[in-house]
This record gives C-alpha cells, sequence and structure tokens, in this order.
C-alpha cells in the first residue's frame, strides 16, 4: 500500500524572526509524495520452470524504471538475477542460485496498493526463455553453483539487463552489462536483436546479434557494462555505468570520464559518443576513503531535446543531475575509440578539448529523505515537477545457510515518488 510521505519533509522548519531582523527563508526543496514497497513474491511463483528457488523472493526489479500507458504504473526489469561473490578457497566467484532464473519485464501497477499485472520472461527465437548465466569464457565471469564449489556453463544468450524503455511501436527495448549491449525485444518478450560491441565475436546465441557499438567498449569492468538508458523518439541514450578499462583497471579505477551514446533506432547504428564527467567521491561520498571506482552511473530519463537526467551513485549516496548533450563534443569515431591513443579518453585530466556534457544538480536524494533505500537503479520523469526512482534489492540476498536456503537481507524493493521545487522545462 502507498505509505504517507515522510513526516516533516514537506513542511519547512518554523524560524522566529527578532524585532528589526529579516528571516532567511530555506532553500526549496525536493519532498518525497509516495512510497511503495513491491510485494515479496516466492520466484518460483513467477516462473513455474524453476526447480528450487531456494527461498529467493521476487527483488532486483528496480533496475530500470518507465512509466506504462496508464496512471501509476511502470515498466520495470530484474537483472541476470540472485548471484553472489563468496570468497572459496582463496578467490572471489560468482555465483548464481538459480542458474535457471529468466530476466523478465514487469507491469508495476500503485494505482490500489502495489501488484504485480504482468510478467514477461525474455525469451530467445526458440521461444525458450534466456538465463542470466555470463556469456563466454575471458570476457566473462565464471560462474559457479550457489555455494562456489561447482562451475556452471556459460550461456551465450545470457543477458545482465538493467534498465528497461518503450518505443512508439511498443517494442522494449533494454541495455545490458555483459556485452555491454542493447538488446531489442518485442512485446512479447521474445529477442529482435543484440547490438554488442565490434569484435566481441559472441556466437551461439539463440536470438540475432549484431556487432555495431564501438568495439572500446569491450573495456568495460566487470559487471559496469550499459546501467541507463533513455528514449526520445527515435533516439536511445545509453550510459556505460562506469570508466572503461582504458587502458588498465588501474587507469579506470581512478578516472573520473564514462561514456554516453546515442542510438539510432530507424538507422540499428550508434550516432554519438559523449563524455560524462563523476563528482569526486571524496566530497560525493566521504565514507569510501577516495575509491572513485565506487562512482556510477545508473540511470538515464529524458527531459527534453539532448536534455537527460543522469542517476548518479555510489551504494549509498545518489544525485540525480540534468545534462545537455547538445552542449558536449561528439567523440564518436575519433581517437578517444582506439586503443592506441595516449592519454586515453579515461586517463585525460583536462577535459576541456572533450567538452564533456555539462551538468547541474536536480536532486540529492540523500537529503530528499535519509531513508531512501541504497543502490538507486531506476529512474523515470512523471512530468516536469515529478521524478520516480527505484532501487536495486539484490533480491535480498544476504547468506545462504548450509541447507542451500537464503538467509533474506530484509531489504526491500522500492518505488519513490519526489516532487522538484522548480519545473525541469
Amino acid at each position: 500500500m502507498l505509505r504517507p510521505a515522510l513526516a516533516g519533509l514537506a513542511l519547512a522548519a518554523a524560524t522566529l524572526a527578532l524585532p528589526g531582523t529579516a528571516t532567511a527563508k530555506p532553500a526549496p526543496a525536493p519532498v518525497v509524495v509516495a512510497d511503495v514497497t513491491i510485494p515479496s513474491v516466492p520466484l518460483k511463483e513467477l516462473q513455474p520452470s524453476i526447480a528450487d528457488d531456494r527461498g529467493v523472493k521476487l527483488g532486483g526489479i528496480g533496475s530500470g524504471l518507465f512509466p506504462a500507458s496508464r496512471s501509476g504504473e511502470f515498466w520495470m526489469v530484474t537483472d541476470r538475477g540472485p548471484n553472489g561473490q563468496p570468497t572459496v578457497a582463496g578467490e572471489k566467484r560468482r555465483t548464481f542460485p538459480i542458474p535457471e532464473f529468466a530476466p523478465a519485464i514487469a507491469r508495476v501497477s500503485t494505482r490500489h496498493g502495489v501488484e504485480v499485472k504482468q510478467w514477461i520472461p525474455i525469451t530467445g527465437r526458440s521461444g525458450r526463455p534466456v538465463t542470466g548465466m555470463s556469456n563466454q569464457a575471458g570476457h566473462d565471469e565464471l560462474p559457479y553453483t550457489w555455494d562456489g564449489l561447482t562451475k556452471l556453463d556459460y550461456d551465450p544468450s545470457g543477458v545482465d539487463t538493467e534498465d528497461v524503455v518503450v518505443d512508439r511501436h511498443g517494442d522494449f527495448w533494454l541495455v545490458d552489462e555483459y556485452g555491454p549491449s542493447l538488446i531489442h525485444v518485442s512485446s512479447k518478450g521474445r529477442v529482435i536483436a543484440r547490438y554488442v560491441p565490434e569484435g566481441l565475436n559472441l556466437t551461439g546465441a539463440d536470438y540475432p546479434v549484431k556487432d555495431v557499438l564501438p568495439a572500446i567498449l569491450s573495456l568495460r569492468p566487470q559487471n559496469r557494462g550499459f546501467e541507463g538508458l533513455a528514449i526520445n523518439g527515435n533516439t536511445l541514450y545509453l550510459a556505460v555505468q562506469s570508466p572503461l578499462q582504458n587502458p588498465t583497471k588501474a587507469v579506470g579505477d581512478v578516472s573520473r570520464t564514462a561514456r554516453i551514446l546515442t542510438f539510432d533506432l530507424r538507422r540499428g547504428r550508434v550516432t554519438g559518443e559523449y563524455a560524462y564527467q563523476f563528482e569526486d567521491i571524496k566530497t560525493f561520498d566521504p565514507s569510501y576513503n577516495g575509491d572513485q571506482s565506487q562512482m556510477k552511473i545508473s540511470g538515464l530519463a529524458h527531459v527534453a531535446g539532448d536534455r537527460i537526467l543522469v542517476d548518479e551513485r555510489t551504494d549509498k549516496v545518489a544525485h540525480v543531475y540534468e545534462i545537455n548533450l547538445a552542449k558536449a563534443k561528439n567523440l564518436l569515431g575519433g581517437r578517444y575509440d582506439r586503443t592506441s591513443t595516449t592519454p586515453s579518453l579515461e586517463a585525460l585530466t583536462d577535459l576541456s578539448p572533450v567538452r564533456p556534457a555539462p551538468k547541474k544538480l536536480v536532486a540529492d536524494l540523500s537529503k530528499v529523505a535519509p531513508t531512501l533505500p541504497g543502490k538507486v537503479e531506476g529512474l523515470a520523469i512523471l512530468d516536469p515537477r515529478t521524478i520516480v526512482v527505484a532501487n536495486d534489492n539484490d533480491f535480498g540476498l544476504g547468506e545462504f545457510g548450509t541447507d542451500g536456503r537464503l538467509i533474506d537481507s530484509g531489504v526491500k524493493s522500492r518505488i519513490v515518488t519526489i516532487r522538484l521545487p522548480k519545473p525541469l522545462r
């Protein structure tokens, strides 16, 4: 059910004025107007083909957020499914407790309580659901069972979906972290095509694969591929979650420069590539002791023209910025798409030659409501004064008991509606 906005958030603090003195009015601030929790449904109820859901319930659904046609309803998307990274035999291993889990698109209603109205598993050309498993050796992490003891097979059809939009024909477009890739999906959930970086050599997938994205995108860090997606007519905006490991991981980990691309739906190709500069984590979120690699882009939403909102965050702090790509330099196909370029885009300390997109703060979500969930990944615009965010609760994954059953973290999936002090347009 809808929960009341947090007490006090909509009220300005009263100030007593002394005789002959002026009263300073606090600057208007964004306000939470609705905060709802998505029901915790056992995964086996949503996907009966799962042999054993190990006690895991619906989650990860806030990886994407897009307004549906009816007021109060949203399209959302899961990521690859429940996964962990325990340390086994001295190494961190990527585990998949439910390897048959099929990433899915969901239509969620908040009109009368909260209800999952539609569940659309993503399927391949054969009609079989795809999985969320790693795609290929050498590029993706080796998958293991829930306990990290037994290796699992790679799946070239697997997707780690992270955001969703709907085009004017009613088709879905998703972004994925593995490739990274852009995925065109029918209204029924079937993959029409997956667009991947040139030279990725992804073979054996249960759908057409088109290698048309810049090859340099393959240098994304593990689990840091495409994370944000927005749409304006026939133009998609895609954000890489973190700086590329270009030319090395050491460079990428300290870089403050990510990439945002534009993609033309009619021509099926990339039309622009722009630099985005992260904030300095030392001031953005001091709790990480200067670890710049914790900064991420996790959501996009289109405002007007080439203006888009960007969800920039750590796991604890999230800001929404507005940027204007029309004022940024298009780097597509130039020297910064070549690995031979020195210094690389990610290694630049002076970004004036590449003109990153100018940005301005729209909302510091940590100040809007201190109880907002971590890992804010879904971002949508309802109207010029209203934005909506959703969190990825990682399917409530905490630890697994010796019986292989989940000990739930207790973190819930939520959709939070925020009223802005002034309109975006």
